[in-house]
């Protein structure tokens, strides 16, 4: 009898000290301040220079089974990484490159005012870096027991499989002071392996959901007609909310319907992601416009599409860079189109953030004036330079005034409050 009470005690002091080490433990990995601030200096130059260095460095331009070297700033690295991150966890990122190491700092925000802050260090060893040092808020790690961990939690992420596949076609990774050099040899099959982990299941039933949907909606639509954003969004809007009441998650719900509405907006169909879409049910061709235009409607669902797909400082900024690349070479800036932009950013991140509240208002959409601000009024088919005449460039006191302007008429749309 003795010894069971001794055993019991055992255990109890046994459990006490498992949970005093554990409070320890998050005591020191959680914090209450980030120490990597949010991003809000994206210029439309900085797009500009990524977008060009990501067509350079298209991997289909050449026989598959060459060896490639990609060459990346230290700056171009980090808006890549924090676009990236933003997207998959809402994290901000900050990259530094030196000779043979490199340092990643992130910080998360996590419930009940939390932040999770990373400080990860890392060194050539091979075809690949190997972690040197990981801490933890105020919790450091050795490199061995990172590196054995990292796998580990990276096989959980819904990501996981996606980079393991990336990482199958690198040959070697250097690091020099202020730039990355990635040595890899492109496998189209590879490739393909990475695009499939992308889209789940999940996804691809969700995508197919909405694509039979649309094709139904199309069939009773006048044929080579404008069709109005609101008399889609409505009805698909409603799909949403029922698929999202039988269990399924509204936001991804939401993010699986603009996604495949701005396919078809711009043109595309989803086989170019989806190879099994093939085998999917036909969307006619559908002309659709916002307030009548159809480039207003391609601006408003690619920047909700952006925005659903996670509101990085690069993804806010490619708006500007488009109007801006018009400017030089295209149609002219456009605060019209910008005005879209930002309705569709507006809205792409309700659907993320409040995914129900934004079902039910979609649902419940009569007019397209519901979704895009008066722009009647704004300046459009501006070349360059009297662009820079008028408004004295994007940072500019004039350009900004109207930039807010635009924003106030947004933000006091109904659907987007």
């Amino acid at each position: 009898m003795r010894g069971a009470r001794k055993v019991t005690r055992w255990l109890a002091a046994a459990l006490v000290a498992a949970v005093a080490a554990l409070l320890l433990l998050a005591g020191l990995a959680l914090e209450r301040e980030p120490r990597v601030a949010a991003r809000t200096d994206v210029t439309p130059a900085e797009v500009a220079r990524v977008v060009a260095l990501l067509r350079t460095q298209d991997p289909r331009r050449g026989p598959p089974g060459t060896m490639r070297l990609v060459l990346l700033g230290s700056r171009d690295l980090e808006l890549l990484l924090e676009h990236a991150a933003q997207r998959r966890i809402g994290a901000n990122l900050r990259v530094t490159l030196a000779r043979g190491a490199a340092r990643v700092q992130a910080s998360a925000a996590l419930p009940a005012g939390f932040w999770l802050n990373l400080d990860l260090q890392l060194a050539e060893r091979g075809r690949q870096p190997q972690v040197h040092r990981l801490r933890v808020g105020r919790l450091p790690l050795p490199g061995a027991v990172a590196d054995a961990l990292l796998p580990v939690l990276l096989a959980r992420q819904s990501y996981g499989a996606e980079l393991l596949a990336a990482s199958q076609m690198v040959r070697r990774v250097s690091f020099a002071p202020g730039r990355l050099i990635v040595a890899y040899v492109w496998d189209p099959e590879a490739t393909r392996r990475v695009l499939g982990t992308l889209v789940t299941d999940d996804d691809t039933a969700r995508w197919r959901a909405y694509q039979e949907r649309l094709a139904r909606m199309a069939e009773a639509l006048p044929a080579q007609q404008p069709v109005a954003l609101s008399v889609l969004l409505a009805p698909l809007a409603e799909l949403a909310t029922a698929r999202s009441r039988a269990g399924n998650d509204p936001a991804a719900e939401n993010r699986a319907l603009l996604l495949l509405l701005t396919l078809h907006a711009n043109g595309r169909t989803p086989e170019r992601l989806l190879p099994e879409a093939r085998d999917w049910p036909v969307v006619r061709p559908l002309h659709i416009v916002l307030d009548g235009r159809g480039d207003l409607a391609q601006h408003f669902l690619v920047s909700a599409a952006i925005a659903i797909d996670g509101t990085s400082p690069l993804s806010r900024a490619v708006g500007v860079y488009k109007e801006m690349a018009d400017a030089r070479v295209g149609s002219g800036f456009s605060f019209n189109d910008l005005a879209a932009d930002r309705a569709g950013t507006r809205l792409g991140e309700l659907a993320l953030a409040r995914p129900v509240v934004a079902q039910e208002r979609l649902r419940a959409l009569r007019d397209d004036r519901e979704l895009m601000p008066r722009w009647d009024d704004l300046p459009e088919y501006l070349p360059e330079a009297e662009f820079r005449r008028r408004f004295g460039g994007v940072e500019a006191p004039e350009y900004q005034r109207l930039l807010a302007e635009i924003d106030r008429r947004v933000a006091a749309l109904a659907v987007m409050r």
